[in-house]
């Protein structure tokens, strides 16, 4: 009976297609000979399944990942890191499931053994798959393509980053098309508050809280002047051939074609911003007043008004047309005055924090703050302001700056807290690139050619251009 029996299990086997070596599908089999089949199930019909698997006839799947997802294995998920790309002919031959060589006639128990040994195998292959991957990718070339994020990387700025070319931050001092860097002028210790190109001068002027107010040679990028004033520098314009510069208690005024020497008298604190409008300077102080001197450019300056009702310190003036004059303050508003009158007209309350910053583009006022927000306001058909878009930020707003590129599209430069300067393109704040700086820029000057300057807080003065001559703004 043994033998009758063992005959039977012979011819049974004999009948059926021997289980399929698992090993052999993950490519691992060394057994020579093996007591498993080297190769597929196949039936003379279309196929099987289980209840869980469902497969698709109308098409054969085209590669050995389609067919895991035709199988009883569902496609595994991130079995690679999305900065690799997808690597060739690395999938298992595990997968290699041909579900159109299969019969729908009940399995045998054999058959379902070596089904289920194939479905054991796909799950190893499951788990395998990453190493896989993983080695694969090590013999394809450009392989690898690191996301950059836009910010600088702060090793890389202090020589210490080890990633090299996988570092996930930027290795330069910024980013976009258009534009490039031309030289540093570092000759002031501390932050630069003021840059300005004299009319018809090759002198660079910039000053700084270290107390000093220097000429650059714009052919060398020497500094050919220097003078010292014994007290910081928080403002600096220039307007025809005259440079004036914001002190404690005063405003001092120099002539490049007279050489004159002016000293004016009467802001209380420090002058932390200045402009020029209708043929008056203006100096926002510390005591949150707004001196006004009438000036001929040729004979002294006269004090003319003092413009109060900013309850704070003015940090910011901005002329725009109809001889409008705009102040933003640390008391978180912006006032607008009538230059004719020098009286305020309306207040906007349009921030949450101080007004660091006020531009005006075309009939837009543009006004940014430290709470992270730059406003857009328009005239009203009754005559008042309001706000019709905000752009927020993810640090505070300290500067707003503007000019065109070289294909005249108006180009919005945005200063942060983070140590970077955004470019947007107006209207529409598409992100054109960014400036990156060891310390927050805090003033910019635009010179011809487009030459562009940006001052920061380690007393670094940048020299950039765009690399098309874009027509600067009157």
């Amino acid at each position: 009976m043994a033998v009758i029996t063992t005959t039977r299990r012979t011819e049974r086997f004999s009948r059926t297609t021997p289980p399929t070596c698992k090993y052999w599908q993950a490519g691992r089999c060394n057994r020579n000979p093996c007591g498993f089949s080297h190769s597929l199930p196949t039936s003379p019909s279309n196929v099987y399944y289980n209840a869980n698997t469902t497969y698709k006839h109308s098409k054969k799947p085209d590669s050995s990942v389609e067919r895991m997802a035709s199988s009883s294995v569902k496609k595994p998920t991130n079995c690679a890191s999305k900065a690799f790309k997808k690597p060739e002919n690395c999938a298992l031959r595990a997968v290699e499931y041909r579900p159109e060589a299969m019969s729908v006639e009940k399995p045998t128990k054999c058959e379902q053994k070596a089904v289920a040994d194939v479905e054991d195998v796909a799950t190893v292959a499951k788990c395998e798959q990453k190493a896989v991957l993983i080695e694969k990718t090590a013999d394809v070339e450009d392989v690898t393509t690191v996301d950059k994020s836009r910010n600088i990387c702060k090793d890389w700025m202090t020589d210490n980053c080890v990633h090299g070319d996988l570092c996930q931050n930027l290795h330069s001092w910024f980013y976009g098309d258009g534009f490039s860097t031309l030289a540093k002028l570092h000759e002031h210790n501390k932050a630069i508050t003021g840059i300005a190109l004299p009319a018809g001068s090759n002198k660079l002027i910039s000053g700084s809280t270290d107390g000093t107010v220097r000429a650059w040679d714009c052919n060398t990028g020497r500094c050919v002047h220097m003078i010292h004033l014994n007290s910081q520098v928080t403002s600096l314009i220039s307007e025809g051939p005259w440079i004036f510069a914001g002190v404690k208690n005063a405003v001092k005024a120099w002539n490049i074609q007279t050489g004159a020497d002016v000293t004016l008298d009467g802001p209380k604190g420090q002058v932390l911003s200045l402009n020029v409008g209708n043929d008056i300077l203006l100096a926002g102080a510390e005591d949150g007043v707004i001196y006004a001197w009438r000036c001929s450019f040729e004979s002294p300056f006269k004090m003319v008004a003092t413009l109060s009702g900013h309850s704070k310190p003015v940090v910011s003036l901005a002329i725009g047309c109809h001889k409008m004059l705009y102040s933003g303050s640390m008391d978180h508003t912006i006032k607008v005055w009538d230059l004719d009158t020098l009286q305020c007209t309306m207040t906007l309350n349009g921030h949450t924090d101080v007004v660091t910053s006020l531009i005006c583009w075309d009939n837009f006022l543009l006004s940014a703050s430290s709470d992270c927000t730059v406003n857009v306001w328009v005239c009203t058909e009754e005559g008042t302001l309001e706000v019709t878009y905000t752009h927020t930020h993810e640090n505070a707003v300290l500067g707003l700056y503007g000019m065109t590129d070289a294909e005249a599209k108006p180009i919005l430069f945005c200063s942060c807290k983070d140590n970077s300067v955004r470019m947007y393109e107006l209207p529409t704040f598409l992100e054109r690139g960014r400036l990156f700086t060891r310390q927050e820029v805090r003033s910019f000057g635009i010179g011809p050619g487009g030459l562009f300057f940006t001052g920061d807080g380690t007393g670094l003065l940048n020299v950039w251009k765009w690399l098309e001559e874009p027509k600067v703004p009157t």
